[in-house]
């Protein structure tokens, strides 16, 4: 009699449950009830017991482990066994993705940015690097390194051509954090309490970031940060890759469920936010503390049925072991360090830890309301001390939007994309969260026990949606909760295309690994191809020619300290240098209404604003007009108009004027009528 390979391994460690308990307090009755009564499902080998056949080798006959069903047909070898063939699919992947490089002519963009400048090769690339990842699913539990390899290629495939091909910033307002950095290095000290136009204020409240690069500009022996900007999303990438990993091992035994978690993750991740920024940063910190919490932080007693092979989803892992008090406070000294970083790089991020971490204590499971407390005190001790201007400015407009689900959960100060790329993109954004929430949704029904193992991991997916409820976050907050809730649903998402290895043979379950073997490569390749106006079809106000830049520069450089600097947004390459020493005012970051009321008289509306005894200079930019058009802060042909206004106005004068933008400077007494003193802006 063949041994069943989902066996359990005696656990001397475990104190005996035999009294069936749940793990977690959050499921109903009636969910326990119906998990319970479900029968055991009849784990069979996958290779069954049979004799090897004449001339085939004695291997043929010991069952393949989980997640290493090979399928091999009698005289032909599957596709499994030529060992060669991942190596060639990948580097001929690769080989396709750097012949397309040179062809991508990024300089001359249009309204779908990087879209319409993707060579066929580059598509190549990408499909037959997934074509070779599904081929390695096959062996995926005794030959792991290629997944992540692959892993690894899909990565640099989907984010490195900024990197590689960029003369300039990606992102323009991220030269803001190399302001910061360039601040620090000079100053050589942090004002949180300083009053610093551009919302500059958060960034000395929350400094942990930027003093880490601050560091890492001396240690490199770099200008700045730009050096190595454009680089982040891969580093941060592949720090996050053993991290998912981790987490998904956490409940998943079948290797090909975790990697194909990873990949799908990778694709649904088009949400811009692992840039050089500090949620960045944070973002991964948080992946540690929970992939801590999630393996050392079982209570002794809490497993339940979950460890009992019978029960679980054959591709479920049992409940790590259980850990005592001692233990788990000792872990809490080890992580509480993590946990003051993330408070000292994000303002957010501590939030969503403390969310997680809330929804993880109301399961047996992780009930540890010691970890909890002490997120929470080193959160509040932060926004009360370091963070407490912003903090308390927070606090007083929360009676304003607390409530307002509507407005909360909309994307940009507008939250209308105007344009075929923006719209294309916007499009795309929501049916890829689409896809992988309804995926996801599959599982969790159709997957029952699974769902019942991995609940800690659904619960902290679903953790930062309330949040919508609470604060828009300057209209960031719909990205922050997809990221946040991410790496749950990719999880799921995967659990419903990969097939349980080992599950019964079945009429039922041979249609299910039939339909999964169709649905596996289409939802991947769509995955992929609605990555691409998700992360590239904004493209166009993402690059900025460097003369841009050097434009930019030299209007800030000549305004003397206190000067004020108007701009329509504050997304265009150094929009924020000098930030210390020079005030900012960015007119146009208000709704659609206001600011179709100032086209009417743009320049009255500036000299309203402008503080009397000011130098002022006007900066609009190629760059701004792109941003302001696709993010539908100004009507069609509205920043043609702004601009045209200004050059005409006897209050504004030609500074510099080139084909990515012109400087205006202020000039009240060049007029008959002076300019009548406004608000400040």
């Amino acid at each position: 009699m063949t041994k069943n390979l989902f066996t359990p391994k005696p656990e001397s460690d475990v104190p005996p449950e035999s009294n069936g308990t749940s793990e977690s307090d959050v499921l109903s009755e009636s969910s326990r009830t119906s998990g319970s009564s479900e029968p055991p499902e009849t784990l069979v080998p996958p290779q069954g017991n049979v004799p090897p056949k004449h001339g085939t080798s004695p291997r043929s006959s010991v069952p393949a482990p989980v997640g290493d069903r090979r399928g091999t047909l009698p005289g032909r070898p599957a596709l499994a066994d030529l060992v060669w063939l991942p190596v060639a699919l990948l580097v001929l992947g690769l080989g396709l993705w750097v012949s397309a490089l040179p062809e991508i002519d990024f300089r001359t963009m249009g309204d779908y940015g990087l879209l319409d400048r993707l060579p066929v090769t580059f598509h190549a690339s990408l499909l037959v690097l997934t074509a070779g990842f599904l081929l390695t699913l096959r062996r995926a539990g005794t030959s792991r390194a290629w997944p992540l390899a692959y892993c690894v290629a899909l990565l640099v495939a989907l984010k490195a051509p900024p990197a590689v091909l960029y003369d300039s910033v990606r992102y323009p307002w991220a030269s803001k954090h190399d302001a910061v950095v360039n601040v620090i290095l000079g100053a050589g000290e942090l004002r949180p309490n300083a009053g610093l136009s551009g919302n500059m204020s958060a960034y000395e409240q929350w400094p942990g970031f930027f003093t880490l690069n601050a560091a890492l500009v001396r240690a490199f022996g770099v200008e700045s940060t730009a050096v190595y900007l454009n680089w982040a999303p891969i580093v941060l990438g592949l720090i996050a890759l053993p991290l998912l990993v981790l987490i998904y091992r956490t409940f998943a035994e079948d290797w090909r469920l975790v990697w194909t978690a990873v990949w799908i993750f990778q694709l649904a991740n088009w949400v811009g936010q692992d840039y050089l920024a500090p949620q960045g940063l944070a973002y991964i910190l948080h992946l540690t503390v929970l992939a801590v919490v999630m393996r050392h932080f079982v209570r002794p007693g809490s497993a339940g049925r979950l460890r009992d092979r019978a029960y679980l989803d054959p591709a479920a892992t049992a409940v790590p072991p259980p850990t005592g008090v001692r233990q788990r406070a000792v872990c809490v000294a080890i992580i509480s360090p993590l946990i003051f970083a993330i408070n000292a790089v994000h303002q957010l991020t501590p939030v969503m830890l403390c969310a997680a971490l809330f929804v993880l204590a109301l399961t047996r499971r992780y009930r540890n309301y010691g970890l909890l407390v002490v997120a929470g005190l080193l959160m509040l001790t932060w926004n009360l001390t370091m963070g407490r201007p912003l903090f308390l400015e927070m606090l007083g407009t929360l009676r304003e939007s607390i409530g307002r689900l509507t407005e909360n959960s909309r994307a940009g100060y507008a939250g209308q994309l105007t344009g075929p790329g923006p719209e294309l993109a916007g499009q795309a954004n929501i049916a890829m969260a689409l896809a992988v929430v309804v995926l996801a949704g599959i599982a969790v029904l159709g997957r029952r026990r699974l769902t019942h193992s991995a609940l800690p991991l659904l619960l902290v997916s679903i953790a930062p949606v309330p949040l919508f409820a609470v604060n828009d976050y300057g209209g960031e907050m719909l990205f922050r909760v997809y990221l946040f809730g991410l790496p749950g649903a990719a999880f799921f998402a995967a659990a419903a295309l990969v097939p349980a290895a080992g599950a019964p043979r079945s009429r039922g379950a041979l249609v299910r690994r039939r339909i999964a073997a169709v649905a596996l490569p289409v939802v991947l390749v769509a995955l992929t191809a609605g990555f691409l106006p998700s992360y590239y079809g904004k493209e166009t106000m993402y690059y900025t020619p460097p003369a841009e830049t050097e434009l930019v520069t030299r209007a800030i450089d000549r305004l003397p300290e206190g000067g004020l600097l108007l701009a329509t947004a504050g997304s265009f390459p150094q929009a924020l240098h000098r930030y210390d020493q020079v005030e900012h005012w960015f007119f146009a970051e208000q709704e659609l209404p206001e600011n179709e009321k100032m086209l009417a008289d743009p320049a009255r509306y500036l000299a309203d604003g402008i503080p009397p005894g000011t130098t002022a200079h006007v900066v609009l930019t190629r760059t701004q007009d792109i941003y302001t058009a696709g993010e539908g802060l100004l009507p069609p042909g509205g920043f043609e108009t702004l601009r045209t206004r200004l050059k005409a106005s006897p209050l504004f004068k030609t500074v510099e004027e080139t084909p990515y933008g012109v400087v205006l400077a202020y000039t009240p007494a060049s007029t008959a009528t002076p300019a009548t003193s406004g608000g400040t802006p």
